[in-house]
């Protein structure tokens, strides 16, 4: 089950991607391009959620099964190390929103400071590399507008999805005793929501008590 899901949010992604590179017009008075923008973010955002699923395990027994998918849906995304994200990763799941996590920003709680210096943790020169040919292999086929707005423009807006929903409101201070010692928040049970928000992910410090809990079973945990 765990590589039939990954399987499909990567298809998915994908799909939908070569649809409206291939047949959406683009302009700015046409509301649809909105919506397709918005919905191949949240895509971009089950790519990531698939990488952390592969970094906990969860796609698959076999390891070197989630080692390829988190590979390819960390790359997909923005041409993302699934090794530095996987290895960052336990560092956070070890001693969250601590001076010891690489995804929590000591220097301010401010939304933006905090995003900038988290994606600045994670850039690389590689990264940049890959994103540029890969802008310009795009632009070659489709029109450079369209890789720019239905391409580009939805993996930084997943990003904001991502870092909000999994980041920083369930870590950022002040850390209250409810949160437990994973210093985690967790939204109220409503699984339409949860799923809309995040796939599940703001079920925050249910994540942190089982992470070898697939994101797609996650709702099953909320009491």
């Amino acid at each position: 089950m765990g590589i039939l899901i990954a399987s499909t949010v990567i298809l998915a992604w994908g799909g939908h991607l070569a649809y409206i590179l291939l047949y959406v017009p683009f302009s700015f008075s046409n509301p649809w391009v909105y919506v397709h923008i918005l919905v191949q973010a949240y895509l971009y955002t089950g790519l990531f959620i698939t990488g952390h699923d592969a970094m906990h395990g969860n796609i698959s027994r076999e390891k070197w099964v989630n080692t390829f998918f988190g590979n390819l849906a960390t790359r997909l995304f923005a041409g993302l190390s699934y090794k530095k994200l996987r290895r960052n990763h336990g560092l956070h799941h070890k001693d969250p929103a601590s001076g010891n996590d690489p995804d929590f920003y000591v220097g301010s709680q401010n939304f933006w400071a905090w995003w900038a210096v988290f994606m600045w943790r994670y850039l690389s020169l590689w990264q940049l590399l890959i994103m540029a040919v890969l802008f310009n292999v795009l632009s070659l086929w489709f029109d450079g507008v369209k890789v720019l707005f239905f391409w580009a423009l939805p993996a930084i807006l997943g990003t904001f999805q991502m870092f909000w929903v999994g980041v920083y409101w369930p870590h950022r201070k002040p850390h209250l005793p409810q949160m437990g010692v994973h210093r985690a928040r967790t939204q109220r049970k409503n699984h339409l929501w949860a799923m809309m928000s995040c796939y599940f992910f703001g079920y925050h410090s249910e994540h942190h008590e089982n992470p070898r809990i697939a994101w797609w079973q996650l709702h099953r945990t909320k009491q």
